[in-house]
């Protein structure tokens, strides 16, 4: 009886230690298992049950009126190219009124700033000297020698500078000065480039069809009376 109960009191000794093992092992696992529920994740997942949501996308900008396209605008109102009117839209700091060419042909001039406008002229002739008098977006308002007055692409305009004889024959001199030899003579409407116009002199000096010669300001039309060309 005696070492029944003995043995029953060691049997009840090793399941007390036993449980005390159990129970301090759970104890040493448990907060690694607490510090890793408590870690922000790396990533936000969306639930795998619901699709992820997609942000609605953004209404388009309306287009401004010069930018607005019809089936008739074609290459007699925009053109790419380098040798493109180099002003900016308004606000770029060039002067208004200020000379330019026209760039190709045909060229459109329409009755406002855009393609939605009518066709009030389509010019024919390239590199007539015209003056640009107003600006909008792209745009540029000109006038030509005969006054009419319309509105173009800015890529249609290039900055080479040119001049159009005026009204009558007018001689092209070898000299800037009333007395020089008599290069050649230059019909009315004849389109030359402008190579120079000095400050303040009566003379440009002017090419066409490979020919140089000096004619006088009064005698074309595309340059200010005061201005420098160089």
């Amino acid at each position: 009886m005696t070492a029944r109960v003995k043995r029953l009191a060691v049997a009840s000794i090793l399941a007390a230690a036993l449980c005390g093992m159990t129970a301090a092992g759970a104890a040493e696992k448990a907060p690694a298992k607490t510090a890793a529920a408590k870690a922000p994740p790396a990533k936000a997942q969306p639930a795998k049950d619901s699709p992820a949501k997609t942000p609605p996308p953004k209404p388009a900008d309306a287009p401004q009126p010069s930018e607005t396209r019809s089936p008739e605008a074609g290459p007699a109102d925009e053109v790419a190219g380098d040798d493109a009117d180099p002003a900016a839209p308004t606000g770029g700091g060039l002067p208004i009124p200020r000379f330019v060419s026209l760039r190709t042909n045909p060229i459109n001039l329409r009755t406002g700033p855009g393609v939605r406008y009518p066709v009030d002229w389509v010019y024919v002739k390239r590199h007539l000297p015209v003056e640009v008098i107003g600006e909008f977006d792209t745009w540029r308002r000109i006038r030509d020698q005969d006054g009419a007055e319309g509105w173009v692409h800015q890529s249609m305009l290039s900055g080479k500078r040119t001049a159009v004889v005026k009204d009558r024959a007018r001689q092209l001199k070898r000299a800037g000065e009333d007395t020089a030899d008599l290069v050649a003579t230059l019909e009315a409407g004849v389109v030359v480039n402008l190579v120079r116009c000095p400050r303040d002199t009566a003379y440009c000096r002017v090419e066409v069809d490979g020919l140089q010669g000096w004619l006088k300001r009064e005698d074309f039309w595309g340059v200010y009376p005061d201005e420098a060309v160089q």
